[in-house]
């Protein structure tokens, strides 16, 4: 099965690959509007040789960890504070639903106006964006525990902590790395839009900067770029779930 799996997969990529090569100047597309993956190859080598490719990804893979882990941290710790108060819970939550609903992007500017041409708007949209998921699954989660073990346990004069540690914190840990996993694909985006709005590294610089040159195969490389750190991120979160539930059993297909 999984050979299968794996065979069509790479079946599929290799009939894409096929496609995008061949198709788009079998149909007079010009390679400023999509450029063959060949095309997209030989400007991958010439970024890495004359443009510090290697550079501008790497900044945007360490701003992309770094948002991503700040705005986890931040988002599970909040979330359970509140999960643990119910009256701070009723009081924050209106000022939790506006800026969730608020598009995180739009303060990208705003950051701009306050930080400047740093490294601070692309990492604060970043952790703006991956904090709100696991914030909400963390608090859901916390209003799922089962109520009558958290009293038994105070019957047994469990601490708030040892409570928190043996039964809160465990039952919740499953949504906890599912926010994990929403946001680890959040942040790539995060990243990208500081450095389209106001970067001057990074491959969402490239982007803008591909674009003002029409030069669509660097754009094509700088969002295949971010995708793959997308995925390793992904991939990662994906791993050490694994890790952590591997007590809870996998349905059959």
């Amino acid at each position: 099965m999984k050979n299968t799996v794996l065979m069509t997969t790479l079946v599929v990529a290799l009939l894409f690959l096929l496609a995008w090569e061949f198709v788009p100047p079998a149909l007079g597309v010009p390679r400023y509007i999509i450029p063959t993956a060949s095309q997209c190859l030989e400007e991958l080598i010439r970024n890495i040789r004359l443009d510090n490719l290697g550079g501008h990804l790497l900044s945007t893979f360490v701003m992309t960890l770094i948002g991503f882990a700040v705005g986890s941290f931040l988002g599970a710790v909040i979330g359970y504070l509140l999960g643990m108060s119910i009256f701070w819970e009723r009081v924050l939550s209106p000022y939790i639903l506006a800026l969730q609903i608020a598009p995180k992007v739009a303060f990208a500017p705003l950051f701009i106006m306050w930080f400047g041409f740093t490294f601070w708007p692309k990492l604060l949209v970043t952790i703006l964006i991956v904090f709100f998921p696991i914030l909400v699954n963390v608090l859901q989660a916390m209003k799922t525990v089962d109520r009558d073990i958290i009293n038994l346990a105070r019957a047994y004069n469990l601490t708030r902590w040892q409570i928190f540690r043996k039964i809160e914190f465990p039952s919740t840990l499953p949504s906890l790395l599912a926010g994990l996993r929403i946001g680890s694909t959040l942040a790539v985006i995060g990243v990208t839009v500081g450095e389209l709005v106001g970067g001057n590294t990074g491959l969402g610089f490239l982007i803008s900067y591909g674009e003002g040159q029409a030069n669509a195969a660097m754009v094509f490389n700088a969002i295949l770029l971010l995708t793959l750190i997308g995925i390793v991120l992904y991939t990662a979160v994906t791993w050490v779930e694994k890790r952590l539930l591997h007590y809870i059993p996998k349905a059959e297909h």
